[in-house]
């Protein structure tokens, strides 16, 4: 049976497993020693140190290992993959207790706090019907505080259009603006080419905003 036929039986968050139990973090395209957009963004917030961040599908990502590392105190992970959580928790070792850790699908996510930072790189553009970019935007108005920050990473118009076996959504900095505009105005806008850990490149568009 083919990739395509074992996709069709499997629901998000066994799809989201099954990569993270079969691919070793230089296998994912996503990779990032240091996610240095990310980081730069959030640092030029010059926020307190105890300020809450969350970061959306971070289940694997370096950027709490990088926060940590900048003294911030106040971090959440969510990931739709218990796997890629544990993982995670695996690699940092002591710090894992210094993190919240929330396994969830952010389409029905329901934030029990306010969140100075929502990070998100590489969620979003997985989204492609109305409902579930909906829903994703509810949770994020839900869960930022006022004046908090949006950092979202996208696939560019000119990204990949297919990642992980999935067709996926691309978006020019027009096309984020229009999707997050009622709640956010956009404040800093960059293109990035990201190496993959495998020498191919993706082009993203990253966005900084602040809550209306």
């Amino acid at each position: 049976m083919g990739w395509r036929s074992c996709y069709v039986i499997m629901s998000k968050k066994e799809h989201w497993d099954n990569i993270y139990s079969t691919k070793t973090i230089q296998e994912v395209s996503w990779h990032q020693p240091i996610p240095k957009i990310s980081l730069d963004f959030i640092l030029s917030l010059d926020l307190p140190k105890e300020s809450p961040i969350i970061d959306v599908g971070g289940g694997d990502s370096f950027l709490v290992d990088s926060l940590i590392k900048e003294g911030y105190t106040d971090l959440t992970v969510l990931d739709i993959s218990k796997v890629a959580i544990e993982r995670a928790k695996i690699r940092l070792a002591k710090n894992a207790n210094k993190i919240n850790w929330i396994v969830s699908d952010i389409t029905n996510f329901s934030a029990e706090r306010k969140y100075s930072v929502w990070h998100d790189r590489a969620v979003f553009h997985f989204l492609r019907k109305e409902q579930e970019i909906n829903s994703y935007l509810e949770s994020l108005n839900n869960g930022t505080a006022a004046d908090g920050r949006l950092v979202l990473g996208a696939f560019a118009e000119n990204g990949p259009k297919r990642c992980c076996a999935l067709d996926v959504k691309r978006y020019s900095f027009n096309d984020l603006e229009k999707k997050i505009g009622d709640q956010f105005l956009i404040e800093k806008m960059i293109n990035s080419i990201h190496q993959t850990p495998f020498k191919t490149e993706q082009s993203f568009n990253f966005i900084q905003a602040i809550k209306r």
